[in-house]
């Protein structure tokens, strides 16, 4: 797992890394070493993130070399690591952790089979085949909320297809929900987690873009929005229970700030690949290309804060992606689903690699490390 960084050399990065007997280290990478740049103007990601300018922040700190990047991402495996050498966190603490659905015209169709399917898996071949003979499959032309969507929404009220899911993907309103608590999601290495309830699930590659209290996007990551397809599907109200559970929100490997040379055309244009590999000889290639959201990454902060709601601390938006796998895997009709040990693999050239490795949420390492342990980590280091 040590192909993770961006191709630039001169990105400006961000990040935390887990240093055995000490703590959280928030750092960044110079010259092919990791730099602990942790201090008492900037003890957390969250501080540097809220300076008015952030990569100036990084560019300026001084810090100590911890280990090369290749040393520390080797050991990011969390089926192998030697968890005596430092390994890398997921690389935000105290912001928020949101989602935004249905932003791709791809996954708003998957996800409106998914609810006439009720869950069921082998119905949604029938119901593809159906559904798209209606709607159609190309809404990629249309503004979410403009006159043309509002005619498209009567014509299918009218023929009994509309959808909770057609709502949020062209009505006024973006879909906005909180993905995981703060200090939750995993990092470049860690076992994601899907719910032992489920049996129809997959990853969400997407881009993450990581918002100053202000409002202003200041940066970008990568994200699995990890995904359980039968239970969302059966009603939207278990969204919670489909989307936050134990290492179901993984981000990284870095931040990778905005800066003269990264900025938000280049996240507008990032081409997102999906790699999974099973443990059963299973391969699946997708991904999602950011040329095809229907709301911007600014629109949709926009919809999430304002004077209607503040996020003091910062917040991480998962931007939704337009992968929704339907190659079968298990058997004929059945569609694709994860098998414990599948190795995925998200990357685009400008923010580098995600790499996890898929268990059960209830075999993942437990949670234990939040806001007040990392407090107290910080006031016994005198960073306080």
């Amino acid at each position: 797992m040590t192909n993770a960084l961006p191709e630039d050399a001169g990105a400006r990065l961000l990040g935390r890394v887990w240093r055995p007997g000490i703590g959280p280290a928030v750092v960044t990478v110079r010259d092919g070493d990791v730099i602990d740049m942790t201090s008492r103007d900037h003890p957390t990601v969250r501080d540097v993130t809220e300076a008015a300018d952030p990569a100036a922040v990084v560019a300026a700190a001084e810090g100590e070399a911890i280990g090369s990047v290749a040393d520390i991402l080797s050991n990011a495996d969390e089926a192998t690591r030697d968890r005596d050498k430092p390994y890398p966190l997921a690389p935000i603490d105290l912001q928020a952790v949101k989602a935004s659905g249905v932003t791709f015209v791809t996954s708003l169709l998957e996800r409106v089979i998914e609810e006439q399917a009720r869950g069921d898996p082998s119905r949604a071949a029938a119901l593809r085949e159906e559904i798209a003979g209606v709607i159609g499959t190309d809404l990629s032309k249309l503004t979410p909320g403009s006159e043309e969507a509002m005619e498209l929404k009567g014509v299918l009220q009218a023929r009994g297809v509309w959808s909770q899911y057609l709502e949020v993907g062209i009505g006024p309103d973006a879909e906005i929900f909180s993905k995981a608590q703060p200090m939750s999601a995993v990092g470049h290495g860690a076992f994601v987690g899907l719910h032992p309830v489920s049996r129809w699930n997959n990853p969400e590659p997407e881009v993450v873009v990581v918002v100053r209290s202000d409002g202003t996007i200041i940066g970008a990551t990568l994200g699995n929005d990890v995904n359980l397809r039968d239970v969302e599907g059966r009603s939207a109200l278990l969204l919670g229970k489909a989307k936050d559970n134990n290492a179901s929100a993984a981000l990284g490997p870095f931040i990778r700030l905005y800066d003269g040379s990264f900025g938000p055309a280049d996240v507008a244009a990032a081409d997102i690949s999906l790699t999974i590999e099973g443990t059963d000889g299973f391969r699946l290639e997708g991904g999602s290309s950011m040329s095809q959201i229907s709301r911007s990454p600014t629109a949709l902060v926009g919809a999430m804060m304002g004077p209607h709601h503040q996020y003091p601390d910062g917040v991480v938006l998962y931007c939704g992606t337009m992968f929704a796998p339907i190659e079968d895997r298990d058997g004929p009709g059945e569609g694709f689903t994860h098998h414990d040990g599948d190795v995925v693999a998200i990357a685009t050239p400008t923010l580098g690699a995600l790499i996890n490795r898929v268990t059960l949420s209830t075999t993942a390492p437990p949670w234990t490390f939040g806001v007040r342990a990392l407090m107290s980590n910080l006031a016994e280091r005198g960073l306080l």
